[in-house]
């Protein structure tokens, strides 16, 4: 089974649709939570709406017993995330977080084909397709994954969308709280350092919303990552990969 986590705070405008890309899957198994920072507007009564549809049986793949939801405060993003990876009862974990979208009705049932044919996969990963929070298409990442993903690859930035891996529970660590930006980028890392085996779909399997960083948070992201990445591979790797970076960045989309 595989357990969908939605994080979300105040995102009613866009949290309906990434509901419905959850719910609309077909011919597959799976758990969906939804971890709600105590939001101020009408989220609440959005998933209890969809509550009530999935207690009346008017979705495929989801029933009330694999569906939960909390919502109170937390500590951020990352401690949000922690909680849904916390409740989660699944093989595998994969955050679809309020704005995002997974690719298509029928992504989920690829992939457990997938996982049929390669029972050992660890981590299951592919393509993101970028939108805006209109649903309109802004391409893909400048970042595309690797078709046989390793560690190392890591030392290019985050290769893989967040919202486009999948990894074992057993394998899945907490978030470092510590950073307040780029936990995913450090998760990740250690994701690919415990993994043995890492599964590519050859196909988009989700749609990332992009939210822009102001100039100050961009800069603060940087200097985590940097530190994250030093973390994982040491200075000198880190200072010439943050060179080759510098070198591309003015000819690279900038998501």
């Amino acid at each position: 089974m595989i357990s969908v986590i939605t994080i979300t705070y105040n995102a009613e405008h866009v949290l309906e649709k990434t509901m419905q890309s959850v719910l609309m899957q077909q011919k597959c198994n799976i758990e969906y939570i939804l971890v709600d920072g105590n939001s101020k507007d009408n989220t609440i009564d959005i998933i209890r709406k969809f509550e009530k549809d999935i207690a009346e049986g008017k979705y495929n793949c989801i029933t009330s017993s694999n569906f939960r939801y909390i919502s109170e405060p937390d500590s951020g993003l990352y401690d949000a995330m922690n909680k849904g990876l916390q409740m989660a009862i699944g093989d595998f974990v994969w955050f679809i977080n309020a704005g995002d979208k997974i690719y298509s009705n029928d992504t989920v049932e690829k992939i457990e084909n997938q996982l049929q044919a390669n029972p050992d996969a660890d981590v299951i990963y592919g393509q993101s397709i970028m939108i805006d929070e209109n649903d309109n298409v802004l391409g893909e990442r400048h970042k595309i994954a690797p078709a046989n993903l390793k560690h190392r690859h890591l030392l290019k930035g985050l290769v893989v969308c967040h919202q486009s891996i999948l990894v074992k529970k057993t394998i899945a660590p907490l978030y470092e709280l510590k950073y307040k930006i780029s936990s995913d980028y450090d998760w990740t890392n250690k994701v690919l350092k415990a993994s043995k085996y890492n599964l590519y779909i050859d196909d988009y399997i989700s749609r990332f919303m992009i939210a822009g960083l102001s100039s100050v948070r961009r800069k603060e992201s940087l200097k985590e990552r940097f530190g994250i990445m030093k973390k994982h591979f040491g200075l000198i790797p880190t200072l010439f990969a943050h060179f080759v970076i510098l070198i591309k960045y003015p000819f690279t989309r900038k998501y």
